[in-house]
């Protein structure tokens, strides 16, 4: 997709567009290119899977899609907002209640609660029932009874049901999961996704998911594959 994508009435229907980023390091005194000059865009409701091998720089292009990392060169507008526009703060902000993530660590506060966990991105967002959206989320993952519990009282499923209950706590219009069931068994992975597709279908949420996974990835509307930093395959899926 090397066409321009400026236009207003696609930006309008785009929850992300991402215009000739380029991400490089240097690495032993030597310059390494992670991503080259890609383009991709998003639109509000789709879910896409980005694929790709260890190292093809996928964590890394989304890191740049939500704003957590800058490209060397290029842009990304989110929400209809270019993040290269905005500072570290400015990008937080945009993110509070329309972004949420799954990762495959579960990155859980140790010294909160499920609710607690769960409530955090609604308070930020400044949403004045965060408890009882917290509360729903975690019902709707079947863990009402797991409420007052801390992550080390959980198992990985648990806390990864956790995870999945916080990322849409604040209703977001995008979320970004990153490899989602790579630390759990297959039993318990599939039901996080099952979830995962469920709540995406209810909400109408964008999703972005980086995964090694081609059968994960089917399941999306659309796949994105990384190889060496490069774009080199889109192809449609079947819908959730």
């Amino acid at each position: 997709m090397n066409e321009v994508l400026s236009r207003d009435a696609d930006t309008q229907v785009s929850a992300i567009v991402a215009e000739k980023i380029c991400k490089e390091i240097i690495s032993g005194g030597a310059r390494l290119t992670i991503l080259d000059d890609l383009d991709l865009q998003i639109a509000a409701g789709e879910s896409v899977a980005i694929l790709g091998r260890s190292g093809s720089g996928k964590t890394t292009l989304l890191s740049l899609l939500a704003g957590l990392d800058s490209p060397t060169r290029g842009d990304v507008r989110l929400a209809g907002q270019s993040l290269g526009a905005l500072d570290e703060d400015g990008r937080a902000r945009l993110r509070a209640g329309r972004v949420g993530f799954v990762f495959q660590s579960f990155q859980l506060l140790s010294g909160l609660t499920a609710l607690e966990n769960v409530m955090l991105p609604a308070e930020l967002a400044g949403l004045a029932d965060a408890g009882q959206r917290a509360q729903d989320m975690l019902t709707q993952v079947g863990l009402a009874a797991r409420t007052t519990h801390y992550p080390h009282q959980l198992s990985g499923g648990e806390q990864q049901r956790v995870a999945l209950a916080r990322a849409f706590a604040a209703s977001p219009s995008i979320l970004f999961a990153d490899e989602p069931t790579g630390n759990l068994d297959v039993a318990t992975g599939s039901s996080i996704i099952e979830q995962l597709f469920a709540m995406n279908r209810s909400r109408g949420t964008t999703l972005v998911l980086v995964t090694h996974d081609q059968q994960l990835a089917a399941r999306c509307g659309r796949t994105v594959t990384l190889e060496a930093g490069k774009l080199v395959e889109r192809s449609a899926g079947p819908r959730a």
